[in-house]
């Protein structure tokens, strides 16, 4: 059984979001194929504070969750799109806080959404906004994520903006006694060992999607997508088959 289950970035109300796929996900982890403690939702689980945009794929993810938390453990982190913490905590009756530590096995692990490490937010707010556009618009025209993907790694800018994150990250970790620091926001799927291991759950607004799995203190990259997509250098990958959205 996992310690936790972690994801982050669904997005739910984006047309990107593979909501299907996040549902079956979830079934999964509640018919137990997936055995774990705790799952731990590390940011964005909405695109935005506007709930007309959630279809009907959507409000069923939320289903599920809501009804998860019955019986397992739930942490929502907020991220820089979901909006006050007091909304989402009344919506599904989860705990919803800003950073959180656990133990598991013999290290302690924070995780965090990492948007507060991203100044370029804060600094370009128009730039951030028309980059969200042209990355939502390219993930819509391509439907196999290649485009996305393809600008998402070339963006010189982007690369800066994520590695600044894992910096800081880090560095947050070190100052709080971790031995590890699980984010999201970049949507970029990272497994970097170190004195402070850091990584990042990516996102499921793409092909392939992903999660980490944390048991007796390791952590596990984990892809759910399309199965000639399942290639990452430098990480541990699992592939979970699930029927594609």
């Amino acid at each position: 059984m996992h310690d936790a289950v972690i994801v982050s970035d669904l997005h739910l109300g984006s047309e990107a979001c593979q909501a299907r796929l996040i549902s079956e996900f979830l079934e999964q982890i509640e018919a137990c194929e997936i055995e774990t403690r705790e799952l731990i939702l590390n940011g964005d689980v909405f695109d935005s504070w506007d709930f007309r945009r959630l279809k009907k794929h959507h409000w069923k993810v939320l289903s599920r969750l809501r009804r998860l938390s019955d019986r397992l453990r739930i942490t929502w982190i907020n991220g820089n799109h979901d909006g006050p913490a007091e909304i989402i905590s009344h919506l599904l009756g989860v705990e919803v806080v800003e950073e959180y530590i656990f133990r598991s096995g013999p290290k302690r692990i924070l995780a965090l959404h990492g948007h507060v490490f991203d100044s370029f937010i804060s600094d370009h707010p128009m730039v951030t906004w028309f980059a969200d556009f042209c990355y939502h618009l390219l993930q819509k025209l391509d439907s196999r994520h290649h485009l996305a993907r393809y600008a998402k790694h070339a963006s010189k800018t982007y690369l800066r903006c994520s590695a600044l994150i894992e910096q800081r990250a880090v560095e947050h970790a070190r100052k709080l006694g971790c031995d590890a620091v699980c984010c999201g926001h970049t949507h970029m799927l990272v497994g970097t060992p170190g004195a402070i291991d850091y990584y990042n759950s990516g996102c499921w607004t793409e092909l392939p999607c992903s999660y980490l799995t944390v048991t007796d203190g390791e952590i596990r990259v984990n892809k759910v997508g399309f199965a000639d997509e399942m290639r990452e250098t430098g990480a541990a990958t699992e592939f979970l088959a699930l029927k594609s959205a």
